[in-house]
């Protein structure tokens, strides 16, 4: 690893020893990923939580299912949550060969919410696999390695319990495209939250990217906030849960998707913040310490003055899943 200055030197062996890399298919042996994965007695459940994503999650699902269940049979199951999508989302995505499973289905009992972590948090109970990989339906460019990226390490290292994927992230501004210019809220928001409040987990690349795979016996022991601060509130939730060593990351290449409108952003960076806070203020002894606030204000303009619109941005999470009567019983 080049010289990266300053570093904690736990934070420098976890990155050396702990960082991996599979940035195409030549990068990774699927043969032998499949021996593992047999020897292991392992299923692997793939899941794409979607919301009105016609344009990208048929191509998905369908590399997806030629890849991994029909050619090389690493994956068990593809999965789509769909959470209330008002387009052809469920309609391509089964046609392309996943399983479609409405989030508000799923232990109904509980009732939905929106967001992207509930359908997350509701797969672990719509899904069978003791290994799940997790992908964003919104992906544009060739992620036929994501897969057993992902799954390499678990499949190689049982004191593995998390792998996050890391990638660059290109962005396009006014014609120009700049190679690792995405990921502003990582950047500006959760890095510096992470870096000052968890150091030992600064060697995490993408703290925030959607691709990652887990062990179910960790995954359910931990809380899924519903909106945007899913993934940091993962990653911090299981650092509890595994320890540093029980965490991992692979390098992926490159990650093409859809860019959100500095608004989008903003909001997302609120939730982000509440995510983190909350979580710092676990288990404080400071009776007076003031909650995370649950607004963001943030401010258009008409053309004649600024408008200050606010949005909710306060945690709202699901708890860990086997605290749930209806999915431990299920299990059993």
């Amino acid at each position: 690893m080049a010289d990266s200055g300053p570093m904690r030197p736990d934070t420098r062996a976890w990155f050396e020893h702990r960082t991996s890399s599979a940035t195409s298919l030549a990068g990774v042996d699927p043969v032998a990923l499949l021996a593992a994965k047999r020897r292991g007695g392992h299923r692997v459940s793939v899941v794409l939580p979607a919301r009105n994503e016609s344009a990208t999650v048929g191509g998905l699902v369908t590399d997806l299912v030629s890849r991994w269940v029909e050619q090389v049979p690493l994956v068990d199951e593809v999965v789509v949550m769909d959470s209330d999508s008002t387009d052809d989302t469920a309609a391509i995505a089964r046609a392309a060969g996943a399983r479609v499973v409405a989030t508000a289905d799923v232990l109904p009992a509980l009732g939905t919410r929106p967001g992207k972590g509930e359908a997350l948090w509701k797969s672990l109970a719509a899904t069978t696999g003791d290994l799940v990989v997790f992908m964003d339906s919104d992906l544009l460019n060739d992620v036929s390695h994501y897969v057993p990226g992902l799954l390499g390490p678990l499949l190689a290292d049982p004191r593995i319990d998390y792998v996050k994927g890391c990638y660059t992230r290109p962005l396009s501004v006014d014609g120009e495209v700049r190679a690792a210019g995405g990921g502003r809220v990582t950047e500006l928001t959760a890095r510096p939250l992470l870096n000052a409040l968890w150091p030992e987990l600064a060697g995490f690349v993408q703290p925030l990217g959607g691709e990652y795979a887990g062990r179910r016996s960790a995954l359910e022991q931990v809380p899924f906030v519903s909106g945007y601060g899913v993934e940091v509130g993962l990653l911090v939730d299981l650092l509890q849960v595994s320890g540093l060593p029980g965490l991992a990351q692979v390098d992926l290449g490159t990650r093409v998707h859809s860019h959100q409108t500095d608004e989008a952003l903003g909001a997302m960076a609120g939730q982000i913040v509440s995510t983190v806070l909350a979580r710092a203020s676990r288990g404080s002894s400071d009776r007076h310490r003031s909650a995370p606030g649950g607004l963001l204000t943030q401010f258009g303009h008409d053309g004649t003055g600024f408008v200050p619109t606010s949005i909710p941005v306060a945690v709202d999470q699901r708890p860990p899943m086997v605290t749930v009567r209806d999915y431990v019983q299920r299990a059993a």
